[in-house]
Parts: C-alpha cells; sequence; structure tokens
C-alpha cells in the first residue's frame, strides 16, 4: 500500500512514518504543495494524507485540482483547523475523511485502512477469485481455506492482480505500486514475486497468465 504523506511539520511526519513502519506499506512523503500536486499526476497512490497549510500550493488547492483530474484516490485531511466549517469546507472539496490534530495514532491507522479498503474494493475487506482470497485489511490469503504464506511484495502484487482479475497488469503499474520514490522495484523482482505466486497457485484453476510485452492477468482456467 502506497501512502502520500504532504506535511511540512517535521514532527508530524515523524510520528506519521513510525504509524506505518510496518509491512505492506511504502510512505512516500512530499512538503510542498507543487510538488505534490506533480506527485499525483505521475504516480499512483492508494491514500494521500494532506495537512491544509503547506508552502507553495495548499491542501485544498491540491485536492481541487486531485477531483478536476477525475483521480479518485481517497484522500483523509489532517489538520489543526478544528472548526465545523472547516471540516464541512474539506469534504465539500472531495476530501473522504477528515481528522485534527493533534489525533490518536490508532484512530488514524483505522482510518487509512478504511480509506484503502473503500477505495480498492468499493468498501469490501475481502477480495475473491474462485477459491483464493485475500482479507485486505488483515493481509491473509487463502486457497481452498488453506494459508498461503507470503511475503508483504508478494501479497501487494497478488492484491494488484485480484483487483483486475481478468485485465491486463503490467509491470510498470506492480513496479510503481510496490516501490518508493527512492527504492525502486525491477522487473527482475516482479518476475520473481509473480514466480513464487504461480507455484501457491498451482494445480487451483487459477492463473497468472503472462502476455508478453504488455504484463500479466490473473485468471480462472
Amino acid at each position: 500500500m502506497r501512502i502520500l504523506v504532504v506535511e511540512d511539520d517535521p514532527s508530524q511526519v515523524a510520528i506519521l512514518f513510525h504509524a506505518f513502519d510496518k509491512p505492506g506499506y511504502t510512505v512516500v512523503h512530499e512538503r510542498d504543495g507543487k510538488r505534490a500536486d506533480h506527485l499525483l499526476i505521475t504516480h499512483e497512490f492508494d491514500v494521500v494524507i494532506l495537512d491544509m497549510g503547506l508552502p507553495g500550493m495548499d491542501g485544498a488547492e491540491i485536492l481541487r485540482r486531485l477531483r478536476h483530474r477525475k483521480n479518485n484516490v481517497p484522500v483523509l485531511i489532517l489538520t489543526a483547523r478544528d472548526e465545523v466549517e472547516d471540516r464541512v469546507r474539506g469534504l465539500d472539496m472531495g476530501a473522504d475523511d477528515y481528522l485534527t490534530k493533534p489525533f490518536d495514532i490508532q484512530e488514524l491507522e483505522a482510518r487509512v485502512r478504511s480509506l484503502i479498503r473503500r477505495g480498492h474494493s468499493g468498501g469490501a475487506a475481502q477480495l475473491q477469485v474462485g477459491s483464493l482470497k485475500l482479507d485486505t485489511a488483515g493481509r491473509l490469503a487463502t486457497l481452498n481455506g488453506q494459508t498461503l504464506e507470503l511475503s508483504s511484495r508478494e501479497l501487494n502484487v497478488l492484491e494488484l492482480l485480484m483487483l483486475s482479475a481478468g485485465r491486463i497488469v503490467s509491470k510498470e503499474r506492480l513496479s510503481d505500486q510496490l516501490s518508493g520514490l527512492d527504492d525502486l522495484v525491477s522487473d527482475n523482482a516482479i518476475e520473481v514475486y509473480v514466480s513464487r505466486l504461480r507455484k501457491h497457485l498451482k494445480a487451483s484453476g487459477i492463473n497468472i497468465r503472462t502476455l508478453r510485452g504488455l504484463g500479466y492477468m490473473l485468471e480462472k482456467q
């Protein structure tokens, strides 16, 4: 899961990095509003945690531009502005949730998990393709009721393939979802993760098909 944190307060950034320093999450940080707006054009994220008062471009303008581009990535506004009208304005601009500072870490984590589930699977916490199931909140994959022992990145690859079951997912998209801005995942690494997943799915009636030059497709045989 890729989280974009747009925040210019170093102490808040440290708290957020600590909160999501766990398997399955990649946190990208930007303090400047204009650069954050550019990141949202050039990269895909699963959720955005957005401060309102930012240098370069304020959070309201970032959100306005994001929704104008028809980008529906879930956005959680995280700000010290706690007046009712501020919350209403943020939600009316297209934010999905609103949390004021100071905040409880566990509440923040729960809200982010909820937004990610809502954005990926229409509010459903569980994905299913045939006998293959993935609990996106619990980060648990099962096949015919048996737990699959998968690494964090293998789970991320599987989730993206299941979300796009029957459709092609490019290597570039997989790499973008798995990578931080300074931690690129190579095509060779993607091939290794897919190969491992195929071994787990062997004889299950579910296949990851390679479409040369295009990417991968998860399908029931």
